[in-house]
Order: C-alpha cells, then sequence, then structure tokens
C-alpha cells in the first residue's frame, strides 16, 4: 500500500476554487489521502482566535468541527454547505481525512507557506479565468 499523501486545496469559496476541489477529488485524491483546505483570509478580518494565531495559521480543523457554526465564527470563516457536501463525499466514498487550515494576510505568501509548513505532495488551485483580453 503506498503511502497516504497530503494534498492541499486553496480554497476561497469562489466558482473556481470549487472546481478545482471538485477536480482533485475526480482525479487526483486516493484513499487514505489526506486533504487540507486552506482558507486565506483578509488581514482585515478580527475573528476571536485570530490573535493567537496570527503567525502561524491555526491549528488543523477536523472537518467535523469545521461544520459547526461556532467554530467557523472563532475563525472567521464563512459555512458553504455546497463544500461541506463535497468535502464529505471525499471523506466517506474515498476514506480520505479532511481537515482545513486557516491563514490571515496575503494569499501568495500564505499558499507559499503551507506548502512548506504543511510537507504539501501537491497544492490544488483554482484559476481567475482571465485570459489576456480579459486581463487587459
Amino acid at each position: 500500500m503506498a503511502k497516504a499523501r497530503t494534498i492541499g486545496i486553496g480554497m476561497d469559496y469562489s466558482a473556481t476554487s470549487k472546481s478545482a476541489l471538485k477536480w482533485a477529488i475526480d482525479n487526483l485524491i486516493e484513499s487514505e489521502d489526506i486533504i487540507v483546505i486552506i482558507l486565506v483570509l483578509s488581514p482585515k478580518s478580527d475573528p476571536a482566535n485570530k490573535k493567537l494565531f496570527a503567525d502561524t495559521g491555526s491549528p488543523l480543523i477536523p472537518l467535523i468541527e469545521l461544520k459547526e457554526p461556532g467554530v467557523c465564527k472563532k475563525y472567521g470563516i464563512t459555512p458553504d454547505s455546497e463544500l461541506f457536501d463535497m468535502l464529505d463525499s471525499v471523506s466517506r466514498d474515498k476514506m480520505a481525512k479532511v481537515v482545513a487550515k486557516v491563514y490571515w494576510g496575503d494569499p501568495r505568501e500564505k499558499l507559499c507557506e503551507a506548502v512548506n509548513l504543511l510537507k504539501l505532495d501537491s497544492l490544488v488551485l483554482g484559476s481567475r479565468g482571465l485570459g489576456a483580453i480579459k486581463r487587459f
């Protein structure tokens, strides 16, 4: 049996990040992998636990706790039933362990930090979908 991999998925609740999660579920995630949902919130947000974890990010939050409204409020997370349904499904169907980690700050910096600190084997991100014309 192969060693379980740790797969990070950057999540900002956008359609493209949810598509990236769906792609990872369909094409990348295997039995007993560890999925880390990485949420990077605005540094201006001020949830209760931000002061404790501003530098290191939150501790890993298991899926069962992530779905609790009180936990979401403590970390400034927006509950999303569509996201929770997808995560429940992959946890149940593929026996994957799902956790979340919350950071506050610049998403580019915090995602790079997460790759190193969490020792991720893969990082999956959505695309903003801007071609040359839309960027212009």
